[in-house]
């Protein structure tokens, strides 16, 4: 079956009121990037309370379904016949041509539900209802009506054209990607941050990324890891910038004049205040970590309380409930699993204490960084200074 557009349903922008035409707008903008690689001549346009996927010529049917699945603010995705001719005998042809390409196996059950939303249109949505069933039984004998729980419900709507589906694909639902201001996440190599990006980024919320480098501690390789990562989050999320900060000489200046068992902490507390460096002068709102409490020592509530402490912009942890395995169901669904497993050392695993504390005292922790006092500004100042940004499209 060769559709001829895609009716693109959503949920949460239709409570927005006198501000929906611009999620709408939003919406159609990410569905037009979504779908700016696949083959095919695509128009996205809009009409009363819908968005319409219009192709021209050939096009791949499972890309442009696997395309539209990756764009926030999709509720459905329905594959569409649309009737330029609205005869009423013309439509009827078409329903059974429909029903018998579609659906080859006859043995089913289905419902009309057609809709009249041409108020003009000469023949009313109940009378459609039953001359239409009527149709379908007639050419299918083996087909039976269940307007109760039906197998195939066979939508028809009657505006300018036409629509005719029944097949409704779920899509990621969520907020269109801009909608909801800019954040900046902090990308490691792990299985938590790709997932946190992509949850925050389907809150409608645009996101850049910022990876700590620690060569020659760590490898190229890692680094690519990271930037393969950013890429996956990307297809979800819409471009972003990836900004790789050279982290080697702080860590070994930590390293040098710090407690070792507060070692963690402390290189953490300034990865957050360089990711806020960048955010702020990037414009984010907000900073988005992959922590998830109890997980790791450095991230008991004492932990996060003492890396929350050097931040006045708001952190945003949206698997901070989850546990390990909910993680990884998630990542796997998303496609970041496999990449985030390579085994390539990110500068978080270098150096690690042997018995880091787990319950850090702020003050402590604050007494400790004095230590770093001599150099550590010069030390920040040069790695925002060399900051590698990388564009990731997906």
């Amino acid at each position: 079956m060769q559709y001829h557009a895609f009716l693109i349903k959503y949920a949460e922008i239709g409570t927005k009121g006198k501000n929906r035409y611009m999620f709408e707008d939003a919406l159609m903008k990410q569905i037009r990037y979504a779908l700016k690689d696949v083959e095919g001549r695509f128009e996205v346009t809009k009409e009363a309370g819908r968005i319409y996927v219009n192709a021209e010529g050939y096009y791949e049917y499972e890309d442009v379904v696997e395309a539209l699945k990756r764009v926030f603010g999709i509720a459905d995705i329905c594959p569409m016949v649309q009737v330029e001719d609205r005869d009423f005998e013309n439509i009827k042809k078409q329903v059974i041509a429909y029903m018998d390409q579609v659906y080859p196996d006859k043995n089913l059950t289905f419902k009309v539900d057609a809709r009249r939303v041409d108020k003009n249109y000469p023949v009313g949505s109940e009378q459609m209802n039953r001359d239409l069933g009527e149709a379908i039984l007639e050419a299918f004998p083996q087909m039976k009506v269940d307007v109760h729980t039906p197998q195939v419900r066979l939508r028809v709507e009657v505006r300018q054209k036409v629509n005719l589906f029944s097949v409704v694909i779920p899509g990621p639902g969520g907020m269109p990607v801009g909608t909801n201001g800019k954040a900046t996440l902090l990308l490691s190599g792990g299985i938590d941050s790709p997932v946190a990006g992509y949850m925050i980024a389907k809150r409608g919320v645009k996101i850049d990324a910022v990876y700590f480098h620690a060569p020659p501690y760590t490898s190229d390789r890692a680094k690519q890891k990271v930037v393969d990562l950013a890429n996956l989050v990307a297809r979800y999320a819409g471009p972003m910038d990836l900004h790789v900060i050279n982290f080697t000489d702080i860590q070994l200046y930590i390293y040098e004049k710090c407690p070792h068992e507060e070692l963690t902490i402390i290189m953490r507390r300034y990865m957050m205040r360089i990711a806020q460096a960048i955010a702020e002068r990037t414009g984010s709102l907000g900073l988005i970590t992959g922590e998830s409490i109890g997980q790791v020592a450095s991230q008991t509530l004492q932990s996060l309380a003492a890396t929350n402490a050097v931040c006045t912009m708001p952190v945003f942890r949206p698997v901070i409930g989850f546990d390990k395995q909910e993680i990884v169901d998630l990542s796997e669904k998303i496609g970041t699993y496999e990449t985030s497993i390579q085994p390539f050392e990110d500068c978080c695993t270098i150096f690690v204490a042997k018995h880091p504390v787990t319950r850090p005292n702020i003050k402590g922790i604050a007494s400790s960084e004095r230590r770093l006092s001599e150099k550590i500004d010069e030390l920040v100042k040069t790695a925002l200074d060399t900051d590698e940004v990388i564009r990731c499209q997906g």
